[in-house]
């Protein structure tokens, strides 16, 4: 049995979950979040708990049941109390701003790179060297915090570059030098 699968999700105070079919909708404070699960995946509603059990054990089921209460446990919990990334911005000129909505980004280039955020999540810039990026749906806060990062990752000679709050990036020497 899968150890990841077989537990219980606990629905908290003010998140409304919904099953229809195959389809879990969770609704609460941050919005709405829908998962649809694979037919091989039986979701039951009891009491103020979400369960997920397996219909036969083929090894493409048993490989469903821990991803599928995973995706059901991230939307019920992302409505309730949402998901962030923070990034970090290290080299000299390197800075970040808001400009209404769009994310503007100087980052060595002869241009700034301006980022549109996607409906449902937000950007902020705490100082001008750190970003924060947040939402209600986990996949969607990782997509818009790698497209930032891949702008500029960090560069292993100096460190330059955008990482993730509490990143380590490995260093390498550089020439040796002349004798």
């Amino acid at each position: 049995m899968s150890r990841i699968g077989k537990l219980p999700i606990e629905i908290p105070q003010g998140v409304e979950v919904t099953i229809n079919g195959q389809t879990i909708t969770a609704k609460g404070p941050l919005g709405t979040e829908s998962v649809t699960v694979r037919e091989e995946i039986i979701v039951k509603k009891e009491d103020d708990k979400v369960v997920l059990t397996r219909r036969d054990e083929e090894r493409k089921t048993r490989a469903l049941h821990g991803l599928s209460r995973t995706l059901v446990a991230n939307a019920i919990n992302g409505v309730k109390t949402g998901f962030e990334k923070k990034l970090e911005l290290q080299g000299v000129g390197y800075r970040a701003a808001m400009q209404d909505t769009t994310l503007n980004l100087q980052l060595g280039y002869s241009h700034p790179i301006n980022i549109e955020p996607p409906a449902g999540i937000t950007i902020t810039v705490e100082a001008n060297t750190k970003i924060s990026v947040k939402g209600s749906n986990k996949q969607a806060v990782g997509d818009v915090a790698a497209t930032i990062r891949s702008k500029r990752p960090p560069e292993v000679y100096k460190g330059k570059g955008v990482r993730y709050e509490g990143e380590y990036v490995r260093r390498k020497a550089g020439k040796a030098g002349k004798k």
